[in-house]
């Protein structure tokens, strides 16, 4: 199967880069470049993308605006959206994976680190260890950043939080602390393919693209809390 990945960007020779980088790989493709967020929409429902390699600051529509539209256009479901930034530790990124973005990459990623980053996006994994993903959003909630998160979609998140069993809150808590699949079986006493189904069950009940907004979702609701230097 090959992957569709769509370019957005407004560095026009940053694109080319990706670009030949892209296409240089017998399971991927470019089916389309965009300049701007709005381009990036259009060309998502025109060309059906697996992965949306979009750039977080563009001028007009910027990344994080066209990440929302993406994923709340129910005909996009299965759109994958790799944020692209500058800067390692960004709040605009924390906004982009409550927004429903399966992590995100420097742009000064090793070309290995983005096509990695494609595929395990476009399997449905957060495309940036769990561990990685935490350390994020606790930087950005240890300093207020998710403390007025959401407004009214605290009670909302906190209805399908009390969907999950035991076991499911239990992994989630996991999840939101760093663990991978394979630690939390072993923590568990339980086998990887056990967890894998907790994992997608709770992503299911929650509302959740992938694993990234599962971290996201167990600092908001206070199940984790980060640890503040």
């Amino acid at each position: 199967m090959t992957i569709r990945v769509l370019l957005a960007d407004d560095q026009a020779l940053l694109r080319s880069a990706f670009k030949v980088l892209v296409n240089s790989e017998p399971d991927m493709e470019v089916v389309g470049e965009a300049a701007d967020g709005a381009e990036a929409l259009d060309l998502a429902r025109s060309e059906r993308p697996d992965v949306v390699l979009m750039d977080i600051r563009m001028p007009g529509t910027d990344g994080l605006t066209a990440t929302r539209m993406i994923t709340a256009d129910p005909g996009l479901s299965d759109v994958r959206i790799v944020m692209l930034t500058t800067f390692e530790v960004d709040e605009y990124v924390v906004q982009a994976l409550r927004a429903g973005a399966s992590g995100f990459l420097g742009k000064g990623a090793e070309p290995e680190e983005l096509l990695g980053a494609i595929r395990i996006a476009h399997a449905g994994e957060a495309l940036l260890s769990p561990a990685a993903t935490k350390g994020l959003i606790a930087s950005f909630l240890a300093q207020g950043g998710g403390t007025q998160a959401e407004g009214e979609g605290g009670g909302a998140r906190s209805e399908r939080l009390a969907t999950l069993t035991a076991r499911e809150r239990e992994v989630l808590v996991l999840v939101g602390g760093g663990l991978s699949n394979d630690e939390i079986a072993e923590r568990l006493d339980v086998s990887p393919l056990t967890v894998k189904t907790h994992v997608n069950r709770a992503m299911a009940k929650l509302g959740a693209r992938d694993r990234a907004q599962l971290v996201v979702t167990a600092y908001e609701s206070g199940l984790v809390r980060p640890r503040v230097e």
